[in-house]
């Protein structure tokens, strides 16, 4: 069964949220990036970047401790501020086409080493050991991990009437998405729904594979120090039927030797391809590919859909790697293989004829994105999706509600 507990969460006031709050560090485009530095004094920003304005290059833990000192200046000028008691928040974003929305609270360390919380992706070492060095120098946390649970009507009810009751922060982004924050506080709703996690059970990671094996290796590292906020790291949790999962497609740079005709002959021993000629073509269903190539979209569909031994083995990503990207391209390392890059399924399928057609990459191919059923019947068997395999929305503002250590 899964355990959440409350948290002495630090935000920003009322007056500055949307000023602070930010999109992740990595979305910003430059010119984006200085705007912000350069005008928003107020933007969380300049906690993750506190060297912008003398253009520094410092090393890595001089660069967490200016981190915790800037962050710490924001404490002081009011800028953010501490609940006073351990309380859980629910949480909605609204953008145009969708709305998210869930419940912030701590996860456990204990629950993660059991496996109540589960994983279906592998992490790189080096990430999980670098994270864990800044949560260990900057002493907070703003990136939550988004955990998935089964839907739950009772939880959904008692979302729906929390719904109506007045906000804590109510607030919109220049991306048109308006965020609303509630606070619960009161001891009732806080057992009350840690009762709901403890009947609903397992829990799913979907997106934050590296941030909770920082936590939990932080935590082997100081546990020790008698420091009670190490037991657990800050979780967005929201119902399964509620994220949103793209693919990635994947950009190779060649044919890895082959001309376009024997590359498609290569291909055809596994699909039934045809020719979509400018048809902007994307898969609709499971074992359907598209493919982009000498300008021409293609699509791809598996010939034998049923020689699968296990979940992993029938995932689009991994068929597509069993059965093109290591055999035919001879692509064996996803992760660190400079054939190979990816695009997020978010983005249209305009981006992949854009980058293909500017010459640097040959081809693109198009996926299908995973069911939240696949990723459940991975963990559930202790199997790894392949590297870049989920794109899932939502994501996490930064500042909104940070999670001390």
């Amino acid at each position: 069964m899964g355990k959440i507990i409350p948290f002495k969460a630090v935000r920003p006031t009322l007056d500055k949220v949307s000023l602070v709050t930010s999109r992740s560090y990595d979305e910003y485009a430059a010119a984006e990036l200085a705007s912000q530095l350069d005008f928003n004094p107020f933007s969380f920003l300049h906690i993750l970047n506190p060297a912008y304005v003398n253009q520094q290059k410092i090393g890595l833990e001089k660069r967490f401790k200016l981190v915790a000192q800037k962050y710490n200046d924001f404490k002081a000028e009011g800028i953010l501020i501490q609940e006073e008691t351990p309380v859980f928040y629910l949480y909605e974003i609204q953008s145009k086409n969708r709305t998210f929305i869930g419940i912030i609270a701590g996860t456990t360390i204990e629950d993660y080493q059991n496996n109540t919380i589960k994983k279906h992706e592998d992490t790189l070492q080096y990430r999980v050991a670098l994270f864990k060095d800044y949560l260990h120098q900057t002493g907070f946390n703003t990136e939550p991990v988004l955990v998935t649970y089964p839907d739950n009507n009772e939880l959904n009810q008692w979302i729906s009437k929390k719904r109506l009751s007045n906000s804590l922060y109510e607030f919109s982004t220049t991306k048109k998405e308006k965020h609303t924050l509630w606070k619960i506080e009161t001891a009732d709703e806080i057992e009350w729904l840690q009762n709901q996690f403890e009947i609903i059970g397992d829990l799913y990671i979907a997106d934050g594979h590296h941030r909770s094996a920082s936590a939990e290796l932080l935590y082997q590292q100081d546990k020790d120090s008698g420091n009670q906020n190490l037991n657990a790291f800050m979780s967005f949790l929201i119902a399964e039927s509620n994220v949103k999962i793209y693919e990635y497609n994947r950009i190779i740079r060649d044919l890895n030797s082959y001309s376009k005709e024997n590359f498609i002959e290569a291909l055809s021993k596994s699909f039934w391809i045809k020719n979509k000629a400018q048809e902007l073509w994307k898969p609709t269903k499971k074992y359907e590919f598209g493919m982009y190539l000498d300008g021409e979209f293609y699509s791809l569909i598996l010939k034998d859909e049923n020689n699968f031994e296990s979940v992993l083995e029938s995932l689009d990503a991994q068929i597509l790697y069993e059965k093109v990207l290591q055999p035919i391209l001879g692509i064996t390392d996803l992760r660190n293989d400079e054939r190979i890059d990816y695009i997020p399924g978010n983005q249209s399928v305009v981006t992949i004829k854009e980058v293909v057609d500017e010459g640097e990459f040959a081809l693109g191919f198009m996926l299908f994105p995973s069911e939240i059923s696949e990723i459940k019947a991975l963990a559930d068997h202790n199997l790894i999706m392949p590297p870049k395999s989920t794109y899932i929305e939502p994501k996490f503002r930064s500042g909104l509600v940070i999670y001390e250590l």
